[in-house]
């Protein structure tokens, strides 16, 4: 269940990074998800003290707030491949049930991302 709502979560951030306004696989046709209303808080208030704008904070190269890093080769690996949840890092870090691979990390004062 957690698993499936985070992969809808990262397929509503792939396409809402690209298409601003999109509508979700089990979503009614008629319900929009706005990814700068609803999605981006989400990464704002979780991800991006870590993976954001502010350089001074930032602990990894890696910027979720910019599309052109989010979607950039990380070395091998792509932290969002668009259209592709199971191939994106991202999915695999907040559903690592590995507390040294799982983000945000066990240590952070940020919880994991619920269902």
């Amino acid at each position: 269940m957690m698993l499936g709502c985070i992969r809808s979560l990262v397929a509503i951030l792939l396409v809402g990074s690209v298409a601003g306004t999109v509508v979700a696989d089990d979503a009614p046709a008629a319900v929009p998800i706005n990814f700068i209303e609803e999605i981006r808080p989400i990464l704002s208030n979780t991800c991006f003290e870590c993976h954001g704008p502010d350089a001074a904070a930032r602990q990894a190269e890696l910027r979720l707030d910019s599309k052109e890093s989010a979607l950039s080769d990380r070395g091998g690996y792509f932290a969002i491949v668009p259209g592709s949840p199971a191939d994106s890092e991202l999915i695999k870090r907040v559903t690592n049930p590995d507390p040294a691979m799982v983000m945000p990390p066990s240590d952070s004062r940020h919880p994991r991302l619920t269902p």
